[in-house]
């Protein structure tokens, strides 16, 4: 797996920050819903932390299953091609989400729609886990709730399509969740200061501007491929 897939990867969990406490920052709340007002700090974080492991493993799992699809894909057709087009549209979806990261241009909030369907058969499930009453609960709650339609997650996992197998697909969904913690961590009560770093306007757009330049040269080098 290119090595540049990784770090970009990493870079958008990093800098989709905003998004995931506005999108995931009533999870911290609820996390503590059920718990005695004189559970030790300690614990606490234990519950923060798994949900966050679960969160990891459902995009790892993600991302080794759709690098294996595609990868398959291409040994039975015999070429590349396949994988080749795709790099083509990750590379659209990845310029996409730089316009959205430094807030240009917010169409990518419309792809989240598209897996609402399924977030419906899964939010009761997670839902079902609440209050949660120890720390291992919070493995599978943050499993599932992994699975929260995103349009952060749906960009990355065309990256994670294209890696060529399996390992370097969940490699890439891992690096994003990675990513991710930061923000994660802020929302649960951590750094204040690194969550406004994080948020910081100039600080976004230069980040937003590297991931279009990587997109624009990874749909360049995959347009010379097709010709």
């Amino acid at each position: 797996m290119p090595s540049l897939d990784f770090y970009a990867a990493f870079l958008i969990g990093l800098m989709g920050a905003g998004h995931c406490v506005g999108m995931c920052g009533g999870v911290a709340a609820a996390i503590t819903i059920g718990m005695p007002n004189n559970t030790h700090q300690k614990k606490r974080w234990i519950y923060l932390l798994n949900y966050n492991i679960g969160r990891l493993v459902s995009y790892t799992i993600a991302g080794g299953l759709i690098g294996a699809a595609l990868a398959g894909i291409s040994t039975l057709n015999g070429t590349s091609n396949p994988l080749v087009y795709m790099r083509l549209f990750a590379a659209l979806m990845m310029i996409i989400l730089g316009l959205y990261i430094g807030q240009w241009w917010a169409g990518l909030s419309q792809i989240e729609r598209a897996g609402q369907k399924i977030w419906r058969h899964i939010s009761p499930v997670a839902t079902s886990l609440l209050p949660l009453k120890s720390p291992v609960k919070a493995l599978p709650f943050g499993f599932l709730w992994g699975w929260l339609p995103c349009g952060l997650v749906y960009s990355t996992l065309t990256w994670a399509a294209v890696s060529g197998s399996a390992l370097n697909g969940a490699a890439v969904m891992f690096a994003f969740g990675l990513g991710t913690l930061p923000a994660m961590l802020a929302v649960g009560g951590f750094a204040d200061k690194l969550k406004n770093w994080l948020k910081n306007r100039i600080f976004r757009r230069i980040s937003a501007l590297l991931l279009i330049i990587y997109g624009v040269q990874t749909g360049y080098i995959a347009i010379n491929q097709i010709l």
